[in-house]
């Protein structure tokens, strides 16, 4: 034990070893290190409390050995648990700290093994939290375990007992058996050439993507340009009309300019008219106004 905390390193075996040295606490015992600890800090009586569930940290991280992760890092991660659970833990409640920790504990080994199984997050909201760690258990039961796909029956059965969607099912399963692979892996035992030499980029060339920056700012300033040859009313009724996310109403801008909502109307189409035709061809638009 360090600092109030055990860690579970490389060598399981020390760690299995220093737990059995804390017997297991009967109820009267366990409540007055609780309150020993919960008053006082006292560090002697978190360490004995802490030990004496480390049992339990174990059984629970060794539930979650299905899903491939090394057992020092899932009961490292339920020890982290465990603390959390002692520190919120309040013994005039009268249940025992075990009832207590076990729901802490496991959902720090759930956080840890939903972080580590894909760079892709997998699960954010609770139903897709229970599917994950539901669907093996439906799996084995419905004897699909090592199925990469399921069938129309399987999808149909798990949904129900979970109460998600199939499409959920269906999503779920495909990235439990899709593992996070590296993309420099070969390709076969026989070629050198790795998957990222495959991959495709389907972004434009930077030649064409200079070009529609180009073109982008060249039409940003035609279009100030066209604006600025509005008289000032068209141009406040067609941004607010036509270039705004949210536009005001014709009623509202009828009354911020003291006329018709009609003739609100007139004005936007009118002036949006002028603006397309000097967008469309400018040359010629400057050339009739010249005139």
């Amino acid at each position: 034990m360090s600092n109030g905390t055990f860690v579970a390193d490389e060598n399981l075996g020390r760690f299995l070893k220093e737990m059995r040295r804390y017997d297991v606490l009967d109820a009267e015992t366990e409540q007055k290190l609780a309150y020993a600890w919960q008053k006082n800090r006292c560090p002697r009586a978190a360490d004995q409390l802490v030990g004496s569930h480390l049992r339990l940290v174990v059984k629970v991280a060794k539930g979650f050995r299905g899903y491939g992760l090394p057992l020092g890092e899932l009961v490292a991660e339920g020890n982290v648990g465990l603390m959390q659970a002692l520190d919120r833990f309040e013994p005039e409640r009268g249940f025992r700290l075990s009832t207590y920790a076990l729901w802490w504990i496991r959902a720090t080994i759930q956080e840890y093994v939903l972080r580590s199984w894909s760079m892709v997050k997998l699960g954010t909201t609770s139903a897709q939290k229970k599917l994950f760690f539901n669907l093996r258990r439906l799996k084995s039961k419905l004897r699909a375990i090592e199925e990469d796909t399921l069938t129309p029956e399987q999808v149909a059965h798990i949904a129900y007992e979970l109460k998600v969607s199939e499409a959920d099912v269906v999503s779920m399963n495909q990235r439990l058996f899709g593992r996070d692979q590296s993309l420099n892996v070969t390709v076969s035992d026989e070629d050198d050439a790795e998957w990222l030499d495959w991959l495709e980029d389907d972004c434009d060339s930077q030649e064409v993507q200079v070009i529609q920056i180009d073109e982008l700012e060249k039409r940003r300033a035609l279009m100030a340009e066209s604006l600025n040859l509005l008289d000032r009313r068209e141009r406040h009724i067609l941004i607010n009309r036509r270039l705004r996310e949210d536009p005001p109403t014709l009623d509202a801008l009828s009354k911020t300019h003291g006329i018709s909502r009609e003739r609100v109307r007139q004005i936007e189409v009118r002036a949006y008219e002028k603006l397309k035709k000097v967008m469309c061809e400018p040359e010629a638009y400057l050339t009739a106004q010249a005139a």
